[in-house]
């Protein structure tokens, strides 16, 4: 226990509760080895802390007692989906609050935290019932994350505005890629679904899907049959497409030779097609059906500067 309505639960809980089960392995003349999760505070003189090492020692007394193993990790504050906000993690109570548009109350923004993820502590602990090996008491997980209390609140913050903007930052490594699967599990079901702008014209469809910080952006477009989208050129510009369904003539001119090459792609043998900057391109839908079309670019689109020049591709030999 570490947030008790009464500080003698620490005691009951922690110490006297660690002994009784002690007793009661004793008792059932089994050698078992123990895993247990203690506190980096228990090298610290609170009440909590002070209840973790007594506990500590007991289960060490036990291991020499019946020459057995137990495994005491002294861990960092754990954070990670599923851990109840308002209560011990601030983590918890900050993605659960900031989520849902609620206040969060911060005394001190510099003061330091050291966190780590549930999904470290769980490959920790499978690890151990694999490996069977002795490990000195106590043990620290060394992955682990610093962190201020101030930056934490600005980081989901980020993470709450970006979902808003459809903007994906670099979520898929360290910290960051914990602290977004956190902030996410504490959705509400409402909030699994987002709406985008549809842009409708008499050629078909086109929606920007997904934005990323330093890697463009994702979108779909779709085209009626003997629709043409394109006809420009980028400077800079490159993009990749996917035809998802349907059948495409891709169109490329080179702006300055004047060569040009087309490309048939259909949906039934998926193939990415890319646009390369200084060559002017279009996309002909030549099936019966609607064409569908997944595209990346590597930057996103800015209207100031759009970088795309229109020049339809010809074919000056024909």
């Amino acid at each position: 226990s570490n947030r008790p309505h009464n500080k003698n639960e620490f005691e009951n809980i922690n110490n006297k509760f660690t002994n009784k089960l002690c007793s009661i392995i004793e008792e059932s003349n089994k050698r078992i080895p123990i895993v247990f999760s203690s506190s980096t505070q228990a090298s610290d003189k609170n009440e909590y802390g002070i209840s973790k090492l007594k506990a500590e020692i007991s289960l060490q007394d036990y291991a020499k007692k019946n020459e057995t193993q137990v495994y005491i990790y002294r861990l960092n504050n754990i954070f990670g989906k599923w851990s109840k906000p308002n209560y011990n993690s601030v983590v918890a109570t900050f993605c659960n609050n900031i989520s849902k548009g609620l206040d969060i109350q911060i005394n001190d923004h510099e003061s330091q935290l050291r966190l780590t993820y549930i999904d470290d502590v769980v490959d920790e602990f499978i690890s151990l019932l694999h490996s069977n090996k002795k490990i000195d008491n106590p043990i620290y997980i060394d992955k682990y994350y610093e962190i201020t209390v101030g930056e934490l609140a600005s980081k989901i913050t980020q993470i709450k505005n970006d979902r808003q903007n459809h903007l994906v930052r670099d979520v898929g490594d360290g910290f960051t890629r914990a602290l977004y699967a956190t902030y996410l599990s504490y959705l509400e079901p409402n909030d699994f679904i987002s709406n985008i702008t549809s842009n409708r014209d008499d050629r078909g469809n086109f929606v920007e899907m997904v934005k990323t910080e330093k890697s463009g952006q994702f979108s779909f477009f779709s085209a009626h049959p003997g629709v043409t989208r394109g006809s420009h050129y980028h400077h800079t510009k490159n993009e990749k497409f996917l035809v998802v369904s349907g059948k495409a003539k891709f169109s490329f001119m080179h702006m300055i030779t004047k060569d040009y090459h087309e490309l048939i792609v259909e949906s039934e043998n998926p193939q990415i097609v890319e646009t390369i900057p200084g060559w002017a391109h279009d996309i002909t839908n030549i099936g019966k059906k609607e064409m569908l079309v997944m595209l990346w670019a590597n930057e996103i689109f800015d209207k100031e500067k759009p970088d795309t020049f229109w020049e339809e591709p010809k074919n000056e030999k024909n």
